[in-house]
């Protein structure tokens, strides 16, 4: 009889106008819905109510009589209310009155409806009722729904106009606190620069910034050079060749070189003796950064300068630890490795915008910026592996075949000063686990073997299959003959940056990426290590009794082969979104873009066709990836769908294989394979006449 019983719970309704303004705005976007209440004790008129205002798409709601009309709008909220004059019991006249006695329902529309009412003193008894309007019955379905239209607008526009004022106050609240906290903000901020320019005054620490074109003159060098070099700070400013020029000659060479390579590195550091006021040498330290270009103006050298004299009058003991310190904090950490492959990246892709070279120069300087952003993507993924956040795709793979195949890539790794030895067990250790990163695990064990026997020595690899306390184990025992681990050591091995090596001689990540895969695998690592006993390292994975699979790397194909067919590529970042259609569009796809699952879905519900939807993981809006390759799946059931992440936050459901994943970043050949087995396969249309581009694979 009716379309809803009771309003939604999230429908908004004038009573939210009356709460104090929030740090959230009213909702101005869910729309408004009217609601009209349809009293009548007969079945058969309350049925003719309906069927004559259903169209106007609005919840039409039924009451049996007054008393039951009384208690819903004691709790609901209702655009117009047609209320039968003759009832049984309370009538329409009481109904009404009793209706316009609540505050909460004194201004809504009543129109009464009667067959026997009809003459003048029972039309004005209803005005005087409280009635905005009288219909008789039988009910004439065009004018009923007429003088109901007009009032549900009414209704609608009024509501409107009372959360347009609700957000108005909003916006007046939210600016008067917002001017509040910018006067204290702008305290706060008067009160830290005073602080911090007590705090320059009182380090001694000189801090400079100095063009970048020869003589490289200060622009500003702060009063704490008065204390080290006897001179006052406007010397080094006002006379543009003072500072270099008092340079121990002997050192004036490395410190123009040092200057002149921070346009290409970024950055500098020299150490250098400097002729003070007193006419002594003092040795200074300086070293800072480029700073970045603003509106095109110069470049300049933000830097600071240590009195470095007393650090090298110590021995050479604490001058080489605290070298070595600074050096720690410059480089530790992934920091430093980005900072160095950005360095590349940027330094080469700004030589590339700047100048003419001939091709294989611009060659080569590709070629760097491939290898650093390699380099990246290798350390992002050991992070993910430490964090346990790595996409794995694990197969059921024979443990003793993979190591069998990667011994020949561990001999090389760790050289000829070392022997390999595998001791593999003769029953099948099969586990269920992720190949490459299994080879990237023994290969980092190896690596770390290696540096631990700088002499040579033994590394054996050693399976075997035991009883655990979750079930049965596949043991792959990594063992070497070098020099062991101290208990402070052992304590810290797997600690992500945790390394003895010298510094640039490792990241400090590879243990953590074994211990985050093996765990991510639901194995577990054990070590067993002593200073001059050697080391050996366990993983334990959990066995499979499922027949191994066929990992051998298949055969690389010569050349990338494309198609025709039409792809919906789904991307919130603009660059990355660029860069995929040229990469697509390269390989002869058609191609139909939207940035978020929105834009995507409209396109699905529409008649263009579209042949595979590749479309990244984590995207704004509320609607993953993941959400939306399963609407699209829904709409339509024969769509193949590519999933594409940098980091997968719904690991769980890709890792068990709903949708096919490609990990950020990929390559041209990688997308194009990727594709080409999904649109070939047996849900994908086969478009092998007119197929598009096909180019050759870079080797």
């Amino acid at each position: 009889m009716t379309r809803a019983q009771s309003a939604s719970a999230s429908t908004w309704t004038p009573s939210q106008t009356a709460e104090p303004a929030t740090s959230a705005p009213p909702d101005l976007s869910t729309p408004i819905t009217a609601r009209i209440l349809i009293v009548d004790d007969d079945e058969r008129n309350a049925f003719a109510a309906v069927q004559a205002l259903e169209e106007l798409g609005h919840e039409l709601v039924v009451a049996r009589s007054g008393e039951e009309a009384l208690r819903r709008l004691l709790v609901e909220e209702f655009a117009v209310i047609l209320l039968d004059l003759h009832m049984p019991g309370m009538d329409g006249y009481e109904t009404a009155a009793l209706i316009r006695t609540r505050k909460r329902t004194a201004r809504t529309p009543i129109v009464f409806v009667t067959a026997i009412f009809r003459d003048e003193a029972h039309v004005f008894q209803a005005y005087s009722a409280g009635a905005v309007d009288v219909v008789f019955k039988p009910v004439d379905p065009f004018i009923l729904k007429s003088k109901v239209s007009v009032l549900v607008d009414l209704y609608l526009k009024t509501e409107e106009v009372k959360r347009q004022s609700a957000y108005q106050q909003w916006l007046l609240d939210e600016h008067a606190r917002v001017k509040a906290e910018k006067a204290l903000t702008e305290r706060a901020l008067r009160r830290t620069e005073a602080r911090q320019e007590a705090i320059l005054q009182s380090l001694p620490i000189v801090f400079t910034s100095r063009s970048l074109e020869p003589p490289f003159a200060p622009q500003f060098v702060s009063e704490a050079i008065e204390e080290i070099t006897g001179f006052p700070a406007h010397r080094f400013v006002d006379e543009a060749e003072f500072g270099v020029g008092r340079i121990h000659p002997d050192d004036i060479d490395a410190v123009i070189d040092a200057f002149a390579g921070a346009a290409e590195t970024g950055r500098y550091s020299c150490e250098f003796r400097w002729l003070c006021a007193d006419g002594q040498y003092r040795v200074l330290q300086d070293q800072g950064v480029l700073a970045p270009s603003m509106d095109g103006e110069p470049r300049e050298i933000f830097g600071v300068i240590l009195d470095a004299t007393d650090r090298r009058m110590l021995e050479e003991q604490l001058t080489h630890a605290r070298k070595m310190e600074a050096v720690g904090q410059l480089t530790g950490g992934v920091a430093h490795d980005f900072n160095n492959l950005l360095t590349v990246v940027l330094g080469n892709v700004d030589m590339l915008a700047r100048k003419q070279e001939e091709e294989a120069r611009r060659a080569r300087r590709i070629d760097a910026i491939r290898q650093a952003a390699e380099r990246g993507r290798d350390l992002t993924r050991q992070l993910l592996a430490f964090s346990r956040r790595q996409h794995l795709s694990p197969v059921t793979l024979d443990v003793n075949a993979l190591i069998r195949d990667f011994a020949p890539l561990v001999r090389q790794a760790v050289g000829e000063a070392v022997t390999v030895e595998l001791l593999l067990a003769d029953e099948p250790c099969c586990a269920h686990v992720d190949p490459t990163q299994l080879e990237t695990a023994l290969l980092n064990l190896a690596v770390n073997a290696r540096d631990a026997m700088p002499e040579g020595g033994l590394l054996s690899i050693q399976t075997a299959r035991e009883a655990g306390d979750k079930g049965e184990q596949v043991v792959i025992a990594v063992s070497d003959t070098g020099v062991g681990m101290s208990p402070d050591v052992r304590e810290r091995v797997f600690e992500p940056f945790f390394t003895t090596k010298e510094v640039g001689k490792g990241s400090g990540l590879g243990l953590s990426q074994v211990y985050g895969f093996v765990r991510q695998s639901e194995g577990e690592v054990r070590l067993e290590s002593a200073p001059n006993h050697g080391t050996s390292f366990q993983l334990r994975l959990p066995a499979s009794d499922a027949p191994a699979e066929d990992v051998r790397p298949e055969a690389r194909q010569k050349t990338i082969e494309g198609g025709s067919e039409r792809i919906l590529v789904v991307e919130d970042d603009a660059t990355v979104l660029s860069l995929t259609v040229d990469m697509l569009g390269a390989l002869g796809y058609q191609v139909t873009t939207a940035t978020n699952a929105a834009e995507a879905l409209d396109v699905l519900n529409s008649a263009a066709e579209i042949d595979l939807l590749f479309t990244d993981v984590v995207m704004p809006g509320g609607v993953s990836g993941v959400s939306l390759a399963r609407t699209a799946r829904e709409l339509r059931p024969g769509l193949q769908i590519l999933l594409t992440s940098g980091f997968v936050g719904e690991g769980a459901v890709i890792e068990n294989a709903e949708f096919p994943l490609l990990d950020k970043p990929y390559e041209t050949a990688l997308l194009a394979a990727k594709l080409r087995k999904l649109l070939d396969g047996e849900g994908g249309k086969k478009r092998r006449s007119g197929r598009g581009s096909s180019v050759a694979a870079a080797e």
